[in-house]
C-alpha cells in the first residue's frame, strides 16, 4: 500500500494493489500543472484509490471544446494535484507521485508525449517512449 498527502495535510490517500505502470508525461498541460517539465504519474485503477479530504476538479476539454478528457482533482485547500482521472480509459486513474509519502521506490519506465519534452530532459532507463501528439 502506498499512502500520500496535499502539501497541508488536508487531503490524505491510500493506494492498494499492484499499479499498472509508472508514467512520465510531458504534455504541455502536464508541465502547466506540475510547475515543472514533467509530471511523474503512478498509473491505476480507480478502484485501488481511497481518497480523504475534499478534493476541486478542473476538467479539461479537447481542442474543440468537446468532451472532457481528463479531470485533474486537487486538494481544494492548497491546490497540491492529487489524481487525474483519464475519462477516454474509463477507470484508469494517474494518481502524482510526488504527494506520496514514501517517493524512494518510485522508477518510471515509460514517457508519453515526448513530442512535447523540454530539449535538456534526459531522463535514463525509459523502457517505452510514446510519441504522440
Amino acid at each position: 500500500m502506498l499512502t500520500g498527502r496535499c502539501l497541508c495535510e488536508s487531503v490524505t490517500f491510500e493506494l492498494t494493489g499492484d499499479i499498472i505502470a509508472t508514467a512520465v508525461c510531458h504534455c504541455d498541460r502536464c508541465q502547466r500543472q506540475s510547475g515543472g517539465a514533467f509530471s511523474v504519474n503512478l498509473v491505476a485503477h480507480e478502484s485501488q484509490l481511497k481518497v480523504n479530504g475534499t478534493l476541486g476538479c478542473y476538467e479539461e476539454r479537447g481542442e474543440n471544446n468537446d468532451d472532457v478528457y481528463v479531470r485533474r482533482k486537487f486538494c481544494a485547500k492548497c491546490g497540491s494535484p492529487i489524481v487525474s482521472e483519464l475519462s477516454k480509459s474509463a477507470g484508469i486513474i494517474a494518481v502524482k507521485a510526488g504527494v506520496l509519502d514514501d517517493k524512494s521506490s518510485v522508477k518510471p519506465t515509460v514517457e508519453a508525449w515526448c513530442a512535447h519534452k523540454q530539449p535538456w530532459v534526459d531522463l535514463p532507463g525509459m523502457a517505452i517512449s510514446m510519441e504522440r501528439e
